[in-house]
């Protein structure tokens, strides 16, 4: 447990750049002058989610947010302890026209911090919750957004039945991120979200 708490905590000191190195992905991948402008779409789960946020305009709030410092050996409780948070603007992208958010990490505790954000949404959220993401901040996020989103909650599931179906030898090794309580279906709960996603985005970006 003292290992995996350590790795979210350095995941959560690092959450102000992943926005910063999203954007300069985009704009440096190989094929990025046959990008169309208008037809850009992001997908983001858990740490990704609260990416895609930020990327669409929100500013995240780690001192009031709920989850912000649950534990307070995290780096990032230090860091809010003694007010070593960023000052400089965190990076937004217009370029950005439509988001598929599954089970965000939510630093935002308030419509304030979402008022900025205007691009459509889809939202996912699992049942039960799971490694930082407390089940109740995901309705309540989508109540706070400027637009309501598209939204749906997955019964009988926890954080990581957004993940990809693992195979068998990788099941052995990460049980904890592979394998679903009360017999879910990841498989074909994944054939239900790829084809969701990919008609919320054929219907925004055009």
């Amino acid at each position: 447990m003292k290992n995996r708490r350590s790795i979210v905590g350095a995941t959560r000191s690092a959450a102000w750049i992943r926005p910063t190195h999203a954007g300069s992905a985009a704009r440096r991948a190989p094929d990025a002058a046959r990008i169309d402008p208008a037809r850009i779409g992001f997908f983001g789960f858990s740490r990704g989610g609260y990416t895609g946020l930020v990327l669409a305009g929100a500013n995240p709030d780690f001192v009031h947010a709920r989850v912000a410092c649950p534990d307070p050996t995290w780096l990032i409780c230090k860091q809010i302890r003694d007010h070593d948070l960023p000052r400089q603007p965190l990076t937004h992208d217009p370029r950005i026209k439509a988001y598929v958010l599954a089970d965000p990490l939510d630093e935002f505790p308030s419509a304030d911090t979402l008022k900025d954000i205007h691009a459509p949404i889809q939202l996912w959220a699992s049942e039960s919750g799971g490694d930082g993401v407390e089940p109740e901040t995901i309705p309540a996020l989508a109540g706070l957004l400027p637009q309501r989103p598209e939204f749906h909650v997955v019964p009988n599931t926890a954080h990581f039945a957004f993940v990809a179906p693992c195979s068998d030898a990788l099941k052995q090794i990460a049980p904890r991120i592979c394998i679903d309580a009360n017999g879910f279906d990841r498989a074909a709960f994944h054939r239900t979200l790829d084809a969701k996603a990919l008609a919320f985005f054929t219907a925004k970006l055009h």
